[in-house]
């Protein structure tokens, strides 16, 4: 009997390896980030992302969902910052995206990824959004450079190897994300203070890219590290999602793994709480601190409600 029933979790091991999100915080820690973010805001910018904290908190994982549908969205999420460099500072790879594809071409900045690159643009969208006090789009934007911001902040975001695909450590990619928050989120303090006004974003979004990256070998090492305490029948469980069984990383490695990172975690999350109310406030402050609409909660459009019909993510893999 018991070895039928490690034939069969081998047989659903092939099939099912981890069940994460390949969303990079997976759902709860975008969500939480652009949640979180809405309560850092002053008056009277407070009161408007108060009144629609439930739209930007739902909507904060849609640019993931677009990474099903759009080929141009998957370079949109992060940075081979290893392509251009093999250590901080960062000093070569250009700051703006016009003279990065100058210095590069279009199709090798594409090919490794614009994320900081694109929240600058995607600044540039509120800013004009919050200038013609045109409420959806203000909406739509602030939630998708919460996810952009929060990529960010990601360590394997800022490498080519993103999912220890190079190491022999695949998986790791989600066990950082998604798993780590998903057990231990709980012991994170998530207040960071009030925004503040951003002279200069492309400095403050730079810093926070090379602070990921500068944590990428850290994210490795560690992993390897504590691996070598748990043989694999101690590092990997099966847990039950829904109806099917699943391989995941065991919640003992997922413990020491986690206490071994120190509160990297939940430093990244907070530094993405912390830019996004900055980067939020500082394009309303640009647009001329607009009066905004006390429009009604957004209902959901037909594309939001249709369901994702392809089930390959275009792009690169990360689980």
């Amino acid at each position: 009997m018991a070895k039928k029933l490690y034939i069969q979790l081998i047989i659903i091991n092939s099939i099912l390896l981890f069940n994460n999100s390949a969303s990079a915080w997976g759902f709860y820690g975008h969500k939480k980030i652009n949640e979180t973010a809405v309560y850092t805001l002053p008056k009277p910018l407070f009161g408007f992302y108060k009144t629609h904290v439930e739209y930007i908190t739902n909507h904060a994982v849609d640019a993931d969902k677009r990474r099903y549908i759009i080929s141009e969205e998957a370079c949109r999420h992060f940075l081979d910052g290893d392509f251009y460099e093999r250590s901080l500072p960062l000093d070569t790879i250009p700051k703006f995206y016009k003279d990065a594809i100058a210095k590069y071409t279009e199709d090798t900045v594409l090919h490794h990824g614009i994320v900081p690159w694109h929240i600058q643009t995607m600044m540039y969208r509120l800013t004009e959004a919050f200038k013609m006090k045109d409420a959806p789009k203000i909406l739509k934007y602030s939630a998708d450079l919460g996810h952009y911001i929060g990529d960010c902040h990601v360590p394997l975001h800022a490498s080519s190897n993103y999912n220890g695909q190079k190491t022999n450590q695949v998986g790791i990619h989600g066990l950082w994300e998604s798993r780590l928050p998903e057990l231990f989120n709980s012991e994170y303090d998530f207040f960071t203070g009030v925004a503040i006004y951003v002279d200069k974003p492309v400095n403050d979004i730079w810093k926070a890219y090379e602070q990921s990256f500068s944590l990428v070998d850290s994210v490795l090492k560690t992993e390897e590290k504590v691996s070598l305490l748990f043989p694999l029948d101690k590092k990997y469980a099966f847990e039950t999602r829904g109806t099917q069984l699943v391989k995941v990383y065991s919640q003992e490695f997922s413990k020491a793994y986690h206490l071994a990172l120190g509160n990297m975690v939940e430093n990244r999350l907070r530094a993405s709480i912390n830019l996004l109310g900055n980067l939020w406030y500082t394009c309303w402050i640009n647009a001329g601190q607009p009066d905004l609409p006390n429009m009604p909660k957004e209902e959901k459009t037909k594309e939001e409600e249709a369901p994702i019909q392809q089930e390959k993510m275009i792009g690169r893999e990360e689980e």
